[in-house]
Order: C-alpha cells, then structure tokens, then sequence
C-alpha cells in the first residue's frame, strides 16, 4: 500500500530514503556537469578522431549500462552503429559477468565501458582484448578501480565517474538517477566529438539546466497537487503501468520509466511504442486486468483484502500535440475501455533537453513511489 501522506512530508521522505535516491534525481543536473568536466579534464574535447567508427560497441553491467546504450543508441538515429554487448554469467556480481568482443570487431570500432562499479575482472579483459584487436577504448568508471588500470595498460581513455558520497553500488543504484547521468554524459561529449551525435558543450549545459528546473518542480519540497512527479507516483498507487511512448527520443524514456519501477520501487510495468502499442495492448485492456474487470471491487473488505490490480496507461510523448499523432487513438482506446489514463509531455527544447525533461519526471515519480510503498 502506498503512504500518500508521505508523499507530502519532505522530512519522512528524507528519512525513508536510504538508498540516496531522491538525491540522485534532485542532484542530476550538478552531476552532469560535473560529468562534463571530467570528460574535459580527459582530455575528449582535444581528441582529432579521424572519422566515424564502423561501430560503437558499449559494455557494462545492470540497467544504467542498458539504458545508455538505449538513449545513445536513439540519438545516434536510423542505422546507428551503438550495439550493446550483453554480458553472461552465471550471477549478477562483478566477479560473475562476462564480456566479449563479437569476432568481426577490430581496428575501425570503439568500444565504450560504463560501469558504476569497476571491479568486474571481465572488463578489464575485455579492454586487453580490444587492444589487441586494435579497437579504441574508453571507460567511465569510478577512479582507483582496477578497471581503470586496466584501461590504462591498454592505451584507451579513462574518464572518472561523477560520484557522489551517497551512491550505492549494484544492483540497487543501477537505474538511481545520479549513476545514469554520470555515465552517460561523457559518453555524450565524446560522441559528439567523433561526429556521431549532437551534444556539444552547451547542449550539455542546457540539459543540466532543464534537469534542474525539474528538480525546482518535482522536489521533495513540492505539493503532490502541483507536483507531476508526485501525481504520477499516486496515480500508479495500486495501478499496472502501461507505458506508451510517442516520437523517437520518449522510446528510451519509457523502457527507463519501466525498469525504474520494476527495479526501485518492485513494481512490473509494459512498455510499448505507439502506434503498435494500440495493437499489442487492447486485448490486455479488455482482459482480467481492465479497470472495469472486478464489478464486485466495491463490496471489497478494504481492511483485510488487498487491493485488486487494474491497468493504467501513461502516455510519455516528446513532441507537442497537432501533425501526425496516435495520442487521440490511445486516448479514445483506454478511455473506452474505461482505463485512467496519465500523460507527460516535456516543455520546448532541443532534442536532448525534451529527453532528460521525460526521464526526471519519471525518475522522480519511480523514486516516489518507491519510498511512499516501502520499497
């Protein structure tokens, strides 16, 4: 059961917060630029590449590898060359996981390390490998790990994470929003520096504004009727998340938002892409988990018997309303199934900043409900 008096009690949402999640998100926007900085201080900005890599092979562990492979893989646009190599094992710990080159990649590739922890003995193996492959190799990682030596040792660059005293280390901080932003933003500078996407250094300066003036709406501070992050966490109380996602750039949004709330705060979640979404959903709207599936939920003992788990779609858009939009048939397909329906859409701004606007709100609303259930 959710605490919605929590909700608007900041000290009770301090204290519940142990993991420093509500910070990550409050202190996103400072984490990107002190990521930004780091990047600098490496040295990407005086990089001369010689011209885009064949491929961009990104390896690490949990969800804030998996998701920055996503958004970079979207920004990147039709035909992007980010490829995501997915680790084996036989556990989630670092000494578990295993990572391997494919056999084609060599000497026209960059493979791209991200880790929140830096002990994996595997990435160190893999950036020797790379080496001798002739790939070029560059990690952000935390400093004095023993990936850091290892990056060394293969003549690749090693950028430092942003860290900060409160962060965790996996699984629980995986998809916290300070350890995504701190991985992802050098990424972003080199990226950009190799010619692969846009995201220079005021773009990032931009995207660190926009992360802070949703932490200004969406803090602790605010009132959940003013607050959307808030309005979100409650409305997904005792609800099943169907996230859609409308334009390219809210498709990383929503599969974060998903794995956020599967991970933070225990709950399960769909996600899917407009216009498909209509297709693949309507039967599940239509099923057990309709809002209007359990008539007898009224006469529901509301002491003794939990509550009955209904569908609520959350529609993440990155584009304002008018041209070519499924908004109106998603609205009219839950609505007619008589399913609530919740929609974020981001203020103006350039590609990357409309981006980081949908994932702290959703950071925010995960972080929220995690605290507010006890998780």
């Amino acid at each position: 059961m959710l605490d919605e008096s929590l909700l608007d009690t900041p000290e009770g949402l301090a204290a519940a917060d142990r993991r420093g999640l509500l910070r990550g998100a409050a202190e996103a926007g400072a984490r990107v630029r002190t990521a930004a900085r780091h990047a600098a201080e490496a040295g990407v900005g005086a990089l001369q590449p010689d011209g885009r890599p064949r491929a961009v092979l990104i390896a690490g562990p949990g969800a804030a590898a998996t998701h920055t492979a996503d958004l970079l893989g979207t920004l990147a646009g039709p035909g992007s060359p980010v490829i995501r190599l997915e680790a084996t094992g036989v556990a989630p710990a670092p000494g578990a996981l295993r990572w391997e080159l494919p056999g084609w990649a060599g000497s026209v590739d960059l493979l791209l390390i991200a880790t929140p922890d830096g002990t994996e003995p595997s990435l160190g193996l893999l950036a020797e490998q790379a080496y001798r492959r002739g790939c070029s190799v560059v990690a952000v990682a935390p400093a004095d790990t023993p990936l850091a030596e290892a990056v060394a040792g293969a003549h690749g660059m090693f950028i430092p994470m942003a860290t900060a005293p409160y962060d965790q280390g996996e699984p629980v901080a995986a998809s916290s929003s300070g350890v995504f932003w701190a991985l992802l933003t050098p990424l972003l500078a080199l990226l950009d520096r190799v010619g692969l996407l846009s995201a220079g250094p005021d773009a990032l300066e931009k995207v660190a504004d926009r992360l802070d003036h949703v932490a200004e709406r969406c803090g602790p501070a605010i009132a959940t009727y003013g607050n959307a992050a808030k309005t979100l966490a409650a409305e997904l109380a005792e609800a099943l998340p169907v996230v859609w996602t409308e334009g390219t750039s809210a498709g990383p949004a929503g599969r974060r938002f998903a794995a956020a709330l599967a991970e933070l705060a225990g709950r399960p979640a769909l996600v899917a892409e407009l216009p498909e979404a209509l297709a693949a959903h309507e039967a599940l709207l239509s099923g057990p988990l309709a809002a209007r599936a359990d008539p007898d939920d009224f006469f529901r003992d509301r002491v003794e018997e939990a509550p009955a788990l209904h569908a609520r779609v959350v529609l993440l858009r990155d584009r304002p309303l008018g041209g070519l939009t499924a908004a109106p048939a998603a609205r009219d397909l839950a609505l007619g199934h008589d399913t609530p329906i919740s929609e974020l859409e981001p203020e103006e701004g350039g590609e990357l900043e409309t981006l980081a606007d949908l994932i702290a709100v959703t950071d925010f609303a995960a972080v929220y409900l995690a605290l507010a259930a006890g998780a």
